[in-house]
């Protein structure tokens, strides 16, 4: 264990992490700012696909075309994207969200597609708009195999601090059974692309071990792809719960999260400011994570005396056998107030593997210890 460091770091090859040359620093990136809450539901089903394109005497003015709020992600990675991890195909939705207005994309329409599964986009107008919800919209097990969420770059869905945003769960029986063996199937496989995720708060949620501010998965797949997430929360202490943005449990044949040119900003949560998971692999690509907090105290297992928690300031792993990949990616300004102000790595049975390639670590605070600067790591192996 170290004495907490103020460094600034680029990780470009495996360990001699001294060695490695300074990135430019990152874009700063914009909040969305927030517009009236809708109030009347609208989903229809099957949206007709644009067949052309608008002559000059029916196309848009300028008040009319649409505006997306700013692209989200390292602009600057270069990191290779598999095509798994590259968006799903919305072009034919099974569902959209709202019927042209901002006053027709509600919480409640939100809520049914969910439930309702397979492809689902926004009709919101041109204007980005926040949608205020007032339940958390879950994931029916047994509807899809696939539910794909996209904004269009225009929709923010905001917890109001108030609620989770996004729920998943293959072990939850109120979301149906599908299979004898919930921890490992490989369905639902849910994506979030294009969306804002603000305002979500998990704290006092007991099942699963709590976490996941805007998102909680257990169970089949999930993709993260162009999405923001800004000023999420979980609980502030426990020594294993986490994710202020993400909390995830279990994907099937422990295949990673993938998360793609997206942007994590001001998390809050015992453990993990933006991601947290147990036993989960991740890779994490062309991505920026600044200003998240893991807020907990006591590490895990926790001290005497205190409540446990305080690790991961941007990512918290823990598990056994699983892989995380980060490249070109920043993470940077996230503080833990025990171990890995940017990331904390334990595989219990030290075989998990640690890749960090083409991404910039600075100014991540371990206030308790690390074995690199921002990372707390046991495992295998940490490399490039």
């Amino acid at each position: 264990m170290r004495s907490p460091l103020a460094v600034s770091l680029t990780v470009t090859c495996a360990l001699a992490l001294s060695g490695c040359a300074a990135d430019p620093p990152p874009p700063t990136f914009v909040a969305p700012a927030p517009t009236a809450s809708p109030s009347a539901p609208t989903v229809a089903t099957r949206a007709p696909v644009p067949s052309s394109r608008p002559s000059a005497s029916t196309a848009p003015s300028p008040s009319q075309r649409p505006r997306a709020l700013p692209s989200p992600g390292n602009p600057d990675g270069a990191a290779a994207v598999p095509a798994e991890a590259k968006a799903a195909d919305t072009r034919e939705p099974d569902r959209v969200i709202g019927k042209g207005t901002p006053a027709s994309c509600t919480s409640a329409a939100v809520v049914a597609a969910v439930a309702a599964g397979g492809v689902i986009t926004f009709d919101c107008g041109p204007a980005p708009v926040t949608i205020a919800m007032k339940a958390t919209a879950k994931v029916r097990n047994d509807h899809g195999p696939d539910v794909v969420l996209d904004g269009g770059g225009r929709v923010t869905l905001s917890g109001g601090g108030q609620r989770r945003i996004l729920y998943q769960n293959t072990c939850d029986k109120a979301q149906r059974f599908t299979t004898s063996h919930c921890q490992d199937q490989p369905t639902p496989r849910l994506t979030v692309q294009n969306l804002t995720f603000t305002g979500g708060d998990a704290s006092g949620e007991t099942a699963e071990g709590g976490g996941g501010g805007a998102i909680f998965v257990r169970g089949g797949r999930l993709k993260v792809v162009n999405s923001r997430f800004t000023g999420n929360r979980c609980d502030g202490t426990g020594p294993d719960l986490g994710g202020a943005a993400i909390r995830v449990l279990s994907q099937s044949q422990n295949r990673p999260v993938y998360v793609v040119h997206s942007t994590f900003t001001g998390g809050r949560c015992s453990n993990g400011g933006a991601l947290s998971s147990i036993g989960v692999s991740w890779t994490v690509l062309n991505s920026v994570f600044t200003g998240n907090k893991a807020i907990g105290r006591g590490a895990n297992p926790a001290r005497g005396g205190t409540p446990g928690g305080g690790s991961g300031g941007a990512i918290y792993t823990d598990g056994d056998d699983f892989a995380v990949t980060v490249k070109g990616t920043v993470i940077r300004d996230n503080n833990a107030n025990e171990g890995g102000g940017a990331i904390f790595f334990v595989s219990n049975d030290r075989t998990g593997t640690l890749t960090i390639g083409g991404s910039t670590l600075r100014a991540n605070r371990s206030a308790g210890f690390e074995t690199y600067p921002g990372i707390f790591f046991l495992g295998a192996k940490i490399s490039r």
